[in-house]
């Protein structure tokens, strides 16, 4: 690990990007960008200039030479160290590997050419790095001797990653706070938490450190923060993305990676670069008919449209949720869409039951390889009260328990793609709570307490996870208090180019880019 030495980045009047546009407009972005580049001396770019834009807009000016992979580090080490002491988003800087990578010509080329990037500690490696997990019991781990497949990906793309996100203690919680990394803080209201388990990512994008960050997303982990925080987070089908070379699937393939990210078309061309089977692996995603990023300038048609707006976990939705909710339906009506309401129709018990399975013998695993890699047994303090809790419970998981699971995670993936037969999407909060204050759901308390906590922020995401389906949250409300309320549109196995298609019908009618956390 590495720490930074706090530099600015001068202002030299260079570049004036944005002259009134918005990061929807994509042809907006070069043509200023371009005219004041061919202006004024090279130099290092201006906070506000960098802030302007998004990684689509920072690669192609890269690729056309307007700036460098230098200055966009640079611009990202200096805005991070301003920033992120409020924030406590980026929890292990590395810059000095991602100087010595640009210096040795990263970046120059490629879909991402030269866009910095931060790195989850969960689960996802990168080389020379340390991989925490947000716990103590992997703080002194052994570096990784390689990257991640999918970080290999945005690195071959031209991405240079810089350094790591916060995440809760194994991403087990819908905040993100642990005793290793301390509290995450939103950038929108620094009392409350920016979400969980990608808070660190959320937070650092919504903060302006960056325009998109690596997210995983076993349970809710990409689009509860990215609600939380004001941005958009699409989780991708089961499999959709590799989690390899260490393993080929997280939690039974509920677990998967993608980014949160300020624009649509980030998200697109992140996909579109970290998609796609992984030697080795068994598992395999439905093949696209497009590029992702060209299904951002292809209309969604009419589509039909499922509400739920009922909690599996029966809690009721708080009224700047509803408000919203009812908002994005009239917005849909307006744009020729038909709206039903329905039900989900699942097992709540069936469907938490089996998660839980899962998650607490996958936990019990991860520990007992770390306690034989240290020849000794866990200590009491190394982990948090909530995670002991699911540890002990996923000792008792037999094998007949975890056959069941599986058994039941087909079972909720027949259940959600039997009523995308009949819908096209399904439209229903991200969470049925606003942005919760910090300690609220904090893995370091009784579970009972932490149990009733999340009942409304684990409200509405899950079976996505367990069932399979890409789903996003798309940031559309706001509280009464100022913080920022995403809804979520999940569509079948495979129909991310359906999401993508409406989230960009959704950004030109509703854009949120231009309105930003002040820190």
């Amino acid at each position: 690990m590495t720490k930074p030495t706090p530099s600015g980045v001068p202002d030299n009047g260079r570049r004036r990007l944005l002259a009134g546009g918005t990061l929807a407009a994509g042809a907006a972005l070069l043509g200023p960008f371009a005219r004041a580049a061919q202006a004024a001396p090279r130099g290092a770019i201006s906070s506000a200039d960098y802030l302007a834009l998004d990684a689509t807009a920072m690669a192609e000016a890269v690729r056309r030479r307007q700036l460098s992979g230098a200055e966009l580090m640079a611009a990202a080490m200096a805005r991070c160290d301003a920033v992120n002491p409020r924030v406590n988003a980026v929890v292990m800087r590395h810059d000095e590997r991602a100087r010595a990578l640009l210096a040795g010509g990263a970046g120059r080329g490629g879909a991402l050419a030269g866009v910095p990037m931060l790195v989850k500690d969960l689960q996802t490696q990168v080389a020379g790095t340390v991989t925490t997990h947000g716990s103590r019991l992997f703080r002194d781990a052994p570096p990784a001797e390689r990257s991640s497949t999918l970080v290999e990906r945005y690195e071959a793309a031209g991405s240079v990653v810089f350094g790591k996100t916060s995440s809760p203690e194994f991403g087990l919680s819908t905040t993100t706070e642990s005793r290793q990394w301390g509290q995450t803080r939103n950038p929108w209201n620094l009392a409350h938490s920016a979400g969980g388990s990608s808070g660190g990512a959320a937070a650092a994008v919504a903060a302006g450190i960056i325009p998109a960050a690596h997210a995983t997303d076993g349970g809710g982990s990409i689009r509860i923060p990215a609600s939380y925080c004001g941005l958009f987070g699409l989780k991708p089908s089961r499999y959709r993305t590799p989690s390899g070379p260490l393993r080929y699937e997280g939690w039974f393939g509920a677990s998967v990676g993608h980014v949160v990210s300020r624009s649509v078309r980030d998200s697109a061309l992140l996909l579109d670069v970290g998609h796609g089977h992984e030697a080795g692996s068994p598992y395999w995603s439905a093949p696209l008919e497009r590029p992702f990023v060209a299904e951002l300038k292809r209309a969604p048609g009419k589509l039909r449209v499922a509400l739920v707006a009922d909690a599996l976990t029966g809690a009721p939705l708080d009224p700047a949720i509803r408000r919203t909710l009812d908002d994005t339906v009239k917005l849909l009506l307006g744009l020729g869409h038909h709206v039903d309401a329905d039900r989900l129709g699942l097992d709540p018990r069936q469907l938490f039951g089996s998660h839980g399975a899962v998650v607490g013998a996958a936990l019990l695993a991860t520990v007992r390889d770390r306690e034989q890699q240290l020849g000794r047994a866990l200590a009491t303090d190394e982990l948090e009260q909530v995670t002991h809790h699911i540890l002990r419970n996923g000792a008792t998981v037999t094998g007949e328990g975890l056959y069941r699971a599986r058994q039941g995670f087909e079972s909720i993936t027949m259940g959600m793609e039997s009523m995308l037969a009949k819908y096209d999407v399904i439209l229903s909060p991200v969470t049925a709570t606003v942005t919760p204050l910090l300690g609220a759901l904090s893995l370091d308390q009784a579970y009972e307490s932490y149990a009733r906590a999340a009942m409304g922020s684990a409200a509405f995401t899950l079976p996505a996870n367990v069932g399979g389906q890409p789903s996003m949250s798309v940031p559309l409300g706001w509280s009464d208090d100022g913080l920022p309320i995403g809804m979520m549109f999940t569509a079948r196995i495979g129909a991310e180019g359906l999401l993508f298609r409406l989230a960009a019908q959704l950004e030109r009618e509703r854009p949120w880019a231009q309105r930003r956390a002040q820190l």
